[in-house]
C-alpha cells in the first residue's frame, strides 16, 4: 500500500496513504484526525485492555466520550497488548504497509520496543514517522514529563498570559497539544512530499515546546536588540500598541485592535475626532502612557449603546479592527463558521448529535472538500477493526486470531 497515487484528481489529496496512529489523548490524535479528514486510511492502535484513556473522558453518553468522538472520527481501531511479542509483531508488520507512523510515546519508548525509526525505517525506507512529545527526542530535557500545561510555562507562553500585576496563567485551551498536533501534520506533508521525489522517509520530531517558542511574535527578539525591552504578562491590553485590547462592552466584553493607520477611524466611529489632536493620544508612545484613560473614554463611549452588536455594527461600518468576545457554547450556532466547516454538526449511534471543530483549511478549486462533515464518518468502537485490518492487511489467518483474542493480545469492546 506505501505510496499508492490518488485514484483520480477529485480524490482526496491523501487518498492510498496508509498511517498507522499509536497515539492517544489530544496532541497525537489531532494530527491523525486531520490526515483522516485529507482522506488517509489511519489505524488507530491502542493499548490494551482499554484502550485510549479519552474514551473515558466526560462528558460522556451511553459511556461514549463526546472528546474521543471528535478527535477520532473516521479511523479504524485495533486494541493490542504491546508488551506482548505479537503485539509488537503487528506494530512492525503494519509499518511495512504503512506511508506514515504517528507516536506520542515517551522518548525512548519505541526504541526500547524494538520499534524505533531505524528498525522501523530498515524494514520500509520510505517510512515517514513522526514523534511528538514534549521536550523532543533530544537534549538535555527530552526525557523530562510533559504535558500541556508544563509546556506553556516551559515556552514562556505563560509569562505572557494574565494581568500585569498578577500570576501567570494557563491559557483556556490545549494550545501546546493542538498545536504540535497541527505542527506535526505539516511536517509529515512535506516529508511525503521529499519522499515522491528521494524514495525515502524520514523521522519527524515535534516538541510541545518548539511549537510554543515559534508562537512568540516580540518577546524574544525584543530583548535582545533593546536591553531595556522586559516582556510583561499583557493583562487586556496590547503590550506595542494601543488601542489594541478588551473593553467593557454594554453586555459582555469587546476586543479592538488600531494599527496607527487605523486610529483614526476609531476617532470616527466615536464621533471624537478632537482625540486624534489630544497630545496624550496623537502618538502610538502617547496612547501607551495613557492606555487606562484611554480605555475609560472608549467604555464610557460604549456605555450609551444597549447591545454589544450596536457597537459592533458601528466599529465595522467604520473598518475598525473589532469582535465581541464569544462563549465557545455560542458557536455551534455561527454563520460564518458553519459555512466555512470550522464548525460542524457530526451524529454518532451512541451519543447522537453533537458539535465539533471541523477543518481548518480550504484548498479552493481543484481539491475535494475535507472529509468528516458527513454522518457516516464515525468513530470506532474499541477495537473494532481488529480481524479487518489483522486478517486483511497482514494475512494472519482466524485461527491464529482467535487464539490472540483468547490471550487478551487482541481486545474489542463496544463503547
Amino acid at each position: 500500500m506505501v505510496g499508492i497515487a490518488p485514484s483520480s484528481p477529485s480524490a482526496p489529496l491523501l487518498d492510498g496513504i496508509v498511517v498507522v496512529d499509536l497515539t492517544q489523548y489530544l496532541a497525537g490524535p489531532t494530527c491523525t484526525r486531520m490526515l483522516m479528514e485529507l482522506g488517509a486510511d489511519v489505524i488507530k492502535v491502542e493499548a490494551a485492555p482499554y484502550g485510549d484513556p479519552a474514551r473515558s473522558f466526560s462528558p460522556r453518553v451511553n459511556r461514549r466520550s463526546g472528546f474521543f468522538i471528535q478527535q477520532n472520527r473516521g479511523k479504524r481501531s485495533i486494541c493490542l497488548d504491546l508488551s506482548s511479542v505479537e503485539g509488537k509483531e503487528i506494530i512492525a508488520e503494519l509499518a511495512m504497509k504503512a506511508d506514515v507512523l504517528v507516536e506520542n510515546f515517551s522518548p525512548g519508548v519505541m526504541d526500547r520496543k524494538g520499534l524505533g525509526y531505524e528498525v522501523l525505517a530498515a524494514g520500509n525506507p520510505r517510512l515517514v514517522m513522526a514523534s511528538l512529545s514534549g521536550f523532543g527526542q533530544e537534549g538535555p530535557l527530552a526525557s523530562k514529563p510533559a504535558f500541556d500545561f508544563i509546556a506553556q510555562a516551559y515556552s514562556g507562553l505563560m509569562h505572557m498570559t494574565g494581568e500585569t500585576d498578577g500570576p501567570p496563567l494557563v491559557v483556556g485551551s490545549g494550545i501546546a497539544d493542538v498545536n504540535v498536533g497541527v505542527h506535526a501534520f505539516g511536517a509529515i506533508g512535506h516529508a511525503l512530499f521529499r519522499r515522491e521525489r528521494t524514495g525515502v522517509g524520514a523521522h519527524v520530531d515535534v516538541a510541545m515546546v518548539d511549537a510554543l517558542v515559534h508562537m512568540h511574535e516580540t518577546a524574544i527578539y525584543a530583548p535582545s536588540l533593546d536591553p531595556t525591552f522586559r516582556p510583561v504578562r499583557q493583562g487586556r491590553f496590547y503590550q506595542p500598541a494601543q488601542p489594541a485590547g478588551v473593553y467593557k462592552g454594554p453586555e459582555g466584553w469587546i476586543v479592538i485592535f488600531c494599527t496607527q493607520g487605523q486610529v483614526d477611524a476609531l476617532w470616527r466611529a466615536m464621533e471624537q475626532p478632537e482625540l486624534g489632536t489630544d497630545p496624550r493620544f496623537a502618538t502610538n508612545s502617547g496612547r501607551l502612557a495613557h492606555r487606562e484613560d484611554l480605555a475609560t473614554l472608549i467604555e464610557r463611549w460604549m456605555e450609551q449603546f444597549e447591545r454589544d452588536d450596536e457597537v459592533i455594527k458601528l466599529l465595522e461600518l467604520h473598518r475598525v479592527p473589532c469582535s465581541r468576545v464569544k462563549d465557545p457554547a455560542e458557536l455551534g450556532d455561527d454563520d460564518h463558521l458553519r459555512q466555512r466547516d470550522a464548525i460542524r454538526t457530526v451524529s454518532d449511534p451512541l451519543v447522537g448529535s453533537l458539535v465539533t471543530p471541523g477543518f481548518p483549511i480550504h484548498f479552493g478549486a481543484g481539491a475535494p472538500p475535507a472529509r468528516g462533515a458527513s454522518g457516516d464518518v464515525l468513530a470506532p468502537n474499541l477495537g473494532q477493526h481488529n480481524r479487518e485490518v489483522v486478517s486483511g492487511m497482514l494475512g494472519w489467518n482466524a485461527d491464529r486470531i482467535d487464539e490472540l483474542e483468547r490471550r487478551g493480545v487482541l481486545v474489542a469492546k463496544d463503547r
